[in-house]
């Protein structure tokens, strides 16, 4: 009897840095699951595609990613990385089994302060800028883990907003009016949230349940934005758990 084909889970990054954020789940990815954490175009150090122009481009680059790999496949989008998931579905969800969005951004983006100061000129470059500083990584380090990092993986994790250049172009995508026209859909899904999230408040989470009536809510009391990097293996269990539910559904 042959044993079933490992699960394959695809983690499409957030904005400024790439598929190393994912990187500290290595050591505790099962055996039944084959993690693929792919850098796309623009971010971190690899170079942008000129080709990837609207936010539907972003989601072909990721179908071809996708069908590099073996079915069943579920994919996990964090921040951004889970706005390019919603948009993915708009035209592929056929090839993936299940979602997992953790945190996606899509929710009052008319309303929030930082989405509309980073698309006044320059900001979002002199943002990513100061993000990346040496300067001032001991302050962004004390806001956004919760937990004690080793610095080599935090000075890349800082280092790669500088090299992004697809930063500031996500914001002219990922707005208000792209969200709202949207079309739900009935694809299995876990909508996967932190209870102490500062900026993507888990309050977000029932703006997203309209476009997928029959996702699971999963929230988590003391996870912030970047639990993948503060307890590894704590995310690798909740992600495993929020895909065996996607998975079981299709």
């Amino acid at each position: 009897m042959t044993s079933p084909s490992p699960l394959t889970i695809i983690a499409v990054h957030g904005n400024g840095g790439g598929g190393f954020r994912f990187s500290r789940l290595l050591p505790f990815v099962p055996d039944h699951i084959n993690l693929v954490t792919p850098t796309l175009p623009g971010f971190a150090a690899v170079p942008k595609d000129p080709r990837l122009q609207t936010i539907a481009d972003y989601a072909a680059h990721i179908h071809t990613l996708v069908m590099e790999t073996s079915a069943p496949r579920v994919l996990l989008g964090h921040g951004i990385g889970g706005s390019l998931v919603l948009e993915f579905i708009q035209h592929y969800a056929d090839d993936v089994d299940g979602i997992i969005l953790h945190a996606p951004v899509g929710a009052s983006l008319d309303s929030r302060r930082f989405p509309k100061l980073m698309k006044l000129p320059g900001m979002a470059e002199l943002g990513k800028q100061v993000f990346a500083s040496p300067l001032f990584r001991p302050l962004w380090t004390r806001l956004l883990f919760q937990a004690d990092v080793p610095k080599d993986y935090l000075n890349q994790f800082f280092a790669e907003y500088r090299h992004c250049t697809a930063f500031a172009q996500m914001f002219d995508l990922i707005t208000a009016d792209w969200f709202n026209k949207l079309t739900p859909h009935d694809i299995p899904a876990v909508l996967l949230w932190g209870e102490r999230e500062k900026v993507l408040k888990v309050e977000q989470l029932e703006a997203f349940l309209h476009l997928l009536p029959n996702a699971s809510r999963v929230t988590v009391p003391d996870w912030d934005h970047f639990t993948m990097v503060d307890t590894p293996q704590a995310y690798m269990d909740i992600v495993q758990l929020a895909s065996n539910l996607v998975h079981r559904e299709a």
